[in-house]
């Protein structure tokens, strides 16, 4: 049987690494992974990629190239970049013929613009609506459903990695951490997790999971006590937790990823979902076990909580994306 090619988009974040070094164990699949800086290529290669590919999501000529020949996309983007992805996804569209299948990154949430969300009684801020973020992922999912081609979408919890790493100054220098998630709890979701669903989902295709839709949490939820006990036994040291309001989050972050962590403290991310359990047959990675022990790409997530960020104190960076 020829073996089909999946083209992983960011392919150097941290699922994407993951799922290059699951997928490079597959003898039935080309793994064509994507770099955007030139320099990240060799450690594409050494995770186990048959072929490397430059793709500039904010410059369409480095598109042709990166679908050559492509059956199935992992389709993954940050935040900011959703104008890009919903041009790009127009591009997969015009090669529905060629590519089969389309595994997209997304947020438990996103079908609250079709669910049964109510501002009036879910948000605990007067004329709330669905937030900005959780719309801009169902545009993220729609925009590839629009186009003909065959989804997966995988409705990700709160990331584990990302959770703490605006913080990482005061964890590493002082041994705390704030934000405004306090007693609530939340099933926040190893990276390592979601691209071993996704690895299984692109092996098994779109016969067995076009068209569906799978919400992937954690194996418990914690509050932010619970999490600042588990770091600190994983750095070996007292780590604390101090609450902080939603306004002087907002002041730090900006008004979108405030309302997304009021979303949070309503408790709409509490629940735990039983979708990874029924893909691999297993439970999924509890955040103690993420912290300690390496994924697939061979960095534990404590190693991995001092590496890059997105979110800076002081700077909103959805400010453009929120224009859209």
């Amino acid at each position: 049987m020829a073996r089909k090619t999946v083209l992983i988009t960011s392919a150097t974040g941290r699922i994407g690494k993951e799922l290059v070094a699951r997928l490079a164990t597959d003898d039935t699949i080309t793994v064509r992974a994507c770099y955007f800086s030139d320099d990240k290529a060799d450690s594409l290669k050494e995770l186990g990629a048959d072929e490397v590919v430059k793709l500039d999501l904010t410059e369409p000529t480095t598109w042709d190239a990166a679908l050559d020949g492509v059956t199935s996309v992992y389709s993954a983007s940050l935040d900011p970049m959703l104008q890009h992805h919903l041009a790009f996804s127009r591009a997969l569209g015009e090669r529905r013929d060629q590519i089969d299948h389309v595994v997209r990154i997304s947020c438990m949430g996103a079908d609250t613009n079709t669910a049964s969300y109510d501002p009036d009684q879910h948000a605990s801020r007067a004329g709330a609506g669905i937030p900005l973020m959780l719309q801009h992922y169902w545009w993220g999912e729609k925009a590839l459903i629009d186009e003909g081609l065959k989804v997966t979408a995988l409705r990700n919890n709160f990331f584990m990695n990302h959770l703490l790493k605006t913080d990482c100054e005061t964890i590493g220098n002082e041994g705390w951490f704030s934000n405004p998630l306090g007693n609530m709890r939340n099933s926040f979701v190893a990276t390592r997790d979601i691209a071993e669903a996704a690895a299984i989902i692109l092996s098994e295709g779109p016969e067995k999971h076009a068209d569906k839709f799978y919400d992937i949490t954690g194996p418990a939820p914690q509050s932010m006590a619970e999490i600042a006990a588990d770091l600190g036994r994983a750095m070996g040291k007292d780590i604390e937790y101090r609450a902080q309001s939603m306004i002087d989050f907002e002041a730090d972050f900006g008004a979108t990823r405030a309302e997304f962590f009021e979303y949070l403290t309503n408790g709409f991310y509490t629940r735990c979902s039983p979708d990874f359990y029924n893909l691999t047959g297993h439970k999924p990675t509890s955040y103690y076990d993420y912290l300690i022990t390496e994924g697939a790409s061979g960095e534990t997530g404590l190693e991995e909580l001092w590496q890059g960020n997105l979110w800076k104190k002081g700077a909103d960076a959805m400010k453009d994306a929120a224009k859209i």
